[in-house]
């Protein structure tokens, strides 16, 4: 049929568009990821394609650059999202706790078992591959737990954040420490330059409130975004955790009341402020969209269901699964109190892998690879983690809409009585 041309591209694009708009939809109703069917049918339109021997172009840089901008755009839908309150405190403290605790363990067990099973990957260089299957999914888990009661949304958002966070630091330290072959003084550089980062990050979005407030014209707001792509750019440049510059700037955004108090508060004017917040959020939110929409969808297209045929694929992954819900189990059981699953559910089962998984393996240095092909491993990992996320949510739609269905019985059966009384 040839190549595709320009017309072609954009019904593509817009089709894409209204597509991925009615998963979401459905997704809500349905209690299925909507990543999960946009991964499905990027899958299914590689192999239409394939069929009707239309040439398509090598996506993976395209992948990695959507990938990255994603992943920026929805550390910030989730920050403009967290409120700093008094009675949020200690449910901060303890995603924090769980996040850090959980990643740990898992990359150190997943690591050390990788290593005992491959012969050419040692311990360390184990880490880079066991890390990002560690880390829990913030763009899957985000637009997935809408129908979650507030307590356990607002844990999930806050342990998906902090994951996202704190595996993207442990990768890149392990990065420096194989780079300068010692691991001396890894930590110790690691924490400066993450407390460096964190003023950097403070003093930089009070000059960025402070600065677009006054700005005029309505460009600014996809302004501000180009801003913080390229502050997040010129920090990884600088090997700094750039992500925290994001995840600060949406929170002192969302809470600007709390920050600008006292002398600070004569340098903000608060209806601009207010209007700044609310547009900026629509933004974010609805490019967040676009760029998960076309990320997932690609990374459907450009994977090989061929690579899961493997036994080895499949007993690694095996064992890596085991890995995740058993420490995951742990670490729940021990921070709410509970040796019960029922307490800990569906949070258990919330622990998708996705695009920051696909992005830190892109960034695994050539020189740390092993010979062993982790393509399958990776593509199992995540299938089957999406999977047991959506038997999750639809169970717990289910119980939800079975107790609102019993409480309207007992209440019709309390109004009868009154009537007959």
């Amino acid at each position: 049929m040839g190549d595709l041309n320009t017309y072609h591209l954009i019904i593509i694009f817009s089709a894409t568009i209204i597509i991925s708009y009615f998963f979401n939809i459905y997704s809500k109703k349905s209690g299925i990821p909507a990543v999960l069917m946009l991964i499905a049918f990027g899958v299914v339109i590689s192999g239409g394609l394939s069929l009707l021997k239309v040439a398509v172009p090598n996506l993976s840089g395209v992948l990695e650059v959507l990938g990255t901008v994603g992943l920026i755009l929805i550390v910030l839908e989730a920050a403009l999202d967290l409120k700093l309150l008094k009675e949020k405190i200690g449910i901060i403290i303890k995603s924090l706790f769980v996040s850090i605790i959980g990643l740990g363990l898992t990359s150190y067990i997943s690591a050390y078992l990788l290593s005992y099973f491959i012969v050419d990957l040692d311990f360390v260089n184990a880490l880079l591959y066991s890390i990002p299957l560690s880390i829990l999914s913030s763009a899957i888990i985000l637009p997935s737990i809408d129908s979650l009661e507030e307590n356990k949304r607002g844990f999930m958002i806050y342990e998906s954040t902090f994951s996202d966070i704190v595996g993207i630091i442990g990768f890149y330290a392990i990065v420096n420490m194989i780079d300068s072959q010692s691991s001396e003084s890894i930590l110790p550089d690691t924490f400066k330059s993450l407390l460096f980062t964190i003023v950097l990050s403070v003093i930089i979005s009070y000059v960025l409130i402070y600065i677009f407030q006054n700005l005029k014209g309505h460009a600014k707001l996809f302004l501000l975004i180009a801003v913080l792509l390229l502050l997040y750019s010129i920090g990884k440049m600088f090997h700094l955790s750039s992500l925290i510059i994001i995840m600060v700037f949406g929170v002192i955004l969302n809470n600007y009341k709390l920050f600008f108090r006292g002398v600070l508060n004569d340098f903000i004017i608060e209806e601009k402020v207010g209007g700044i917040l609310s547009n900026f959020r629509v933004i974010t939110v609805e490019s967040a969209f676009v760029v998960r929409t076309f990320f997932f969808i690609i990374f459907g297209w450009t994977i090989s269901l061929g690579d899961l045929l493997s036994f080895r694929v499949l007993f690694y992954g095996l064992i890596l699964l085991v890995v995740i819900y058993f420490v995951r189990m742990l670490v729940l059981f021990v921070f709410n109190g509970t040796f019960r699953i029922l307490k800990v559910s569906p949070e258990l089962f919330l622990a998708p892998r996705g695009l920051i998984t696909i992005l830190l393996f892109f960034s695994i240095p050539e020189s740390a690879k092993s010979s062993f092909n982790f393509d399958g491993v990776l593509l199992f990992v995540i299938l089957t983690t999406c999977l047991v996320m959506t038997w999750s949510l639809i169970s717990e739609k289910k119980k939800l809409e079975a107790h609102e269905e019993e409480g309207f019985e007992i209440l019709e059966t309390e109004e009868t009585s009154e009537e007959e009384k």
